[in-house]
C-alpha cells in the first residue's frame, strides 16, 4: 500500500473493527503508523486478533468495547481512547450490520429501529462525541462506511438496511458542510460485493454467482482494497475532498 506519512503518530477508532472491512481498515492504519483503537461490541474474539495482528508487526493497538447505538457508551468509549492514546484524528465508522433479510409485510418497528440505529445512528454519535475535539484542535478525518445498497436501494429484503445506509451519504454530505470550516474533512466509502463475513451469512451461493455476473472486475472485491481508499480518505493525500463517497465495486454500479 501507498505510505502516508502524514498518518504516522495519529490516533484513530474503527468502529466494528473485529472483521470483515473494519478488520481490514484497522490494520491498513496501523500499517500507516496510526495508534488504533479497535471498537467491538460483541465480537472480542475478532477485536483482540485484530489487535494481535496489529501487534505482531510492529503496530500500535488497543481493544475498547462499546454499544454504538448508545450515547453514554459512545462517549465513554472515545473518551477512554482519548484518555490511553491521545485525542482522536481519525473516525472511522465501519459498524453495521443486514441483521436479517425481510420483506416490507414482515419488518417489525423493532427490527426497523434496530437496524437503522446500528448503521446510521450509531455514526451519528461517534461524530458528535469525537467533533468538539477535532474542531478546537482543526484536525481530523471522518470515514464512514456506506454500501452500494445505499444507492440501488439493495437486494430484496433489506430495505431496512439500504435506507440506512443511503442516509449514511447524506448525512455524510451534511457533517461535511459543518465540519470542514473547522478543518475537519467527511467522506464515505460505498463497497460493493466485498468479500466478508456479511455475505457469508445473508447471499446465498447462488446470490454471490449473479453478482459476481453483474462486475465488469469479474470478482468480488476485498476488505483490503476498500481500507486502502479509507487510508487514502484519512491522510492528507485527500486534503481536499470534501463530502464524498467513493464507490468501490468493480464497476458494478457508475455514477
Amino acid at each position: 500500500m501507498y505510505k502516508y506519512s502524514d498518518i504516522v503518530g495519529k490516533v484513530a477508532l474503527v468502529t466494528g473493527a473485529g472483521s470483515g472491512i473494519g478488520k481490514a481498515a484497522a490494520i491498513a492504519l496501523a500499517e500507516q503508523g496510526a495508534r488504533v483503537a479497535i471498537n467491538y461490541f460483541r465480537n472480542e474474539t475478532g477485536a483482540e486478533e485484530t489487535k494481535r495482528q496489529i501487534v505482531a508487526a510492529g503496530g500500535h493497538a488497543i481493544t475498547v468495547r462499546a454499544d454504538v447505538t448508545k450515547a453514554e457508551e459512545v462517549r465513554r468509549a472515545a473518551s477512554g481512547v482519548s484518555a490511553e492514546l491521545g485525542p482522536i484524528d481519525i473516525l472511522v465508522n465501519n459498524a453495521g450490520s443486514l441483521v436479517e433479510r425481510l420483506r416490507l409485510m414482515d419488518m417489525s418497528e423493532a427490527r426497523w429501529d434496530d437496524v437503522v440505529d446500528l448503521n446510521l445512528k450509531s455514526a451519528f454519535l461517534c461524530v458528535q462525541a469525537v467533533a468538539a475535539s477535532m474542531m478546537q484542535r482543526r484536525t481530523g478525518a471522518i470515514v464512514n462506511v456506506s454500501s452500494i445498497a445505499g444507492r440501488n436501494g439493495g437486494a430484496l429484503g433489506s430495505i431496512h438496511y439500504s435506507s440506512a445506509k443511503g442516509g449514511l451519504i447524506t448525512m455524510t454530505k451534511g457533517l461535511a458542510k459543518e465540519l470542514a470550516p473547522h478543518g475537519v474533512r467527511v467522506n464515505a466509502v460505498s463497497p460493493g460485493v466485498i468479500d466478508t463475513p456479511f455475505h457469508e451469512q445473508f447471499s446465498t451461493p447462488e446470490a454471490m454467482k449473479a453478482h459476481v455476473a453483474a462486475i465488469p472486475a469479474g470478482r468480488v472485491g476485498t476488505p483490503a482494497e476498500v481500507a486502502s481508499v479509507i487510508a487514502f480518505l484519512a491522510s492528507g493525500a485527500s486534503s481536499y475532498v470534501v463530502g464524498e463517497t467513493i464507490e468501490i465495486n468493480g464497476g458494478m454500479l457508475m455514477d
